[in-house]
């Protein structure tokens, strides 16, 4: 392993010409840069330099370290200036995963606008409703809604979403409207991917099973369904808000609504955050904070 303890204080000193103006350079005492210089000539085996009471000077040795001293530490310098540029102008490859219907109507397009803005970043989105693997499918970052179970992934949450549960005005006159999560055993109730809907009874979250004629993976084409009277829909409230507002569809049974969800961005423990990753996660975290 490379031994860096002294080297900045050597081409202060080299540079400087005094220990006094390599200590003012460094913000140290000259006796802390006397001490790392020493040190330094003492683990080389060799004297760097030439030290008289009026001036300091390299010896031939300290000539020769200086020169590649000085690329090391320019080398470093342009390390650390290439990893800050890279936040604002990243390059490179970036895969993220995302659910089908929440990335097709507002994931994408905040992706094809991050992927505008960095032309040098190659962006893979790939939608699924799967909970695909990050690492064995080499995924950087994941957007993911509700509760969270994977301990192996480290979470940022970007946004929130309350589900709302409503149907059409047409449907409610046709129907009744019910008062109690457990009326809807006598309602129509189109599902998602899941056989039941989030509620608090008593102030407590309840999952409970619901049933009907339609089961669609798609939230807008769920929120259609039920604009045209086929039933009560539970929804995330970003796919309801026009349709709330203009009446066509009505919110029933708000006294149960369930605490809100959390949108999530996930990526793996055993990875650093990159600077790519990390502009994307603060894009979405800003862009989402306006989800309607």
């Amino acid at each position: 392993m490379a031994d860096w303890e002294g080297i900045n204080e050597f081409v202060a000193v080299a540079e400087t010409g005094s220990f006094t103006r390599a200590a003012n350079r460094l913000g140290s005492s000259v006796a802390h840069i006397s001490r790392q210089v020493k040190a330094r000539e003492q683990r080389m085996g060799v004297s760097l330099l030439v030290r008289t009471t009026r001036k300091v000077s390299l010896t031939e040795e300290g000539r020769v370290y200086h020169q590649h001293c000085r690329q090391i530490l320019d080398a470093l310098t342009a390390a650390d200036s290439a990893l800050a540029n890279l936040q604002h102008t990243p390059t490179g490859h970036l895969r993220l995963t995302a659910p089908v219907s929440f990335g097709e109507k507002y994931l994408a397009p905040l992706i094809s606008e991050f992927a505008q803005r960095y032309p040098g970043l190659s962006i893979d989105l790939q939608l699924s409703n799967q909970r695909l693997d990050l690492i064995d499918e080499s995924i950087d970052l994941a957007v993911r809604i509700g509760l969270l179970e994977d301990e192996q992934l480290i979470p940022r949450k970007l946004a929130e979403r309350q589900p709302i549960v409503c149907a059409a005005p047409e449907y409610l006159a046709r129907h009744g409207q019910p008062h109690t999560p457990s009326e809807l055993a006598q309602h129509n109730c189109l599902l998602g991917t899941l056989d039941y809907w989030r509620f608090s009874i008593n102030g407590r979250a309840q999952n409970l099973p619901v049933s009907g004629s339609l089961r669609c993976n798609n939230g807008p084409a769920l929120r259609n369904a039920a604009c045209q009277g086929l039933g009560l829909v539970q929804l995330p409230d970003y796919y309801l808000h026009r349709a709330l507002a203009s009446g066509a569809l009505v919110e029933v049974l708000n006294a149960y609504a369930p605490p809100r969800e959390g949108i999530w961005a996930l990526y793996p423990a055993n990875r650093r955050l990159s600077p790519k990753v990390q502009l994307l996660v603060d894009y979405l975290q800003e862009k989402l904070a306006k989800l309607h």
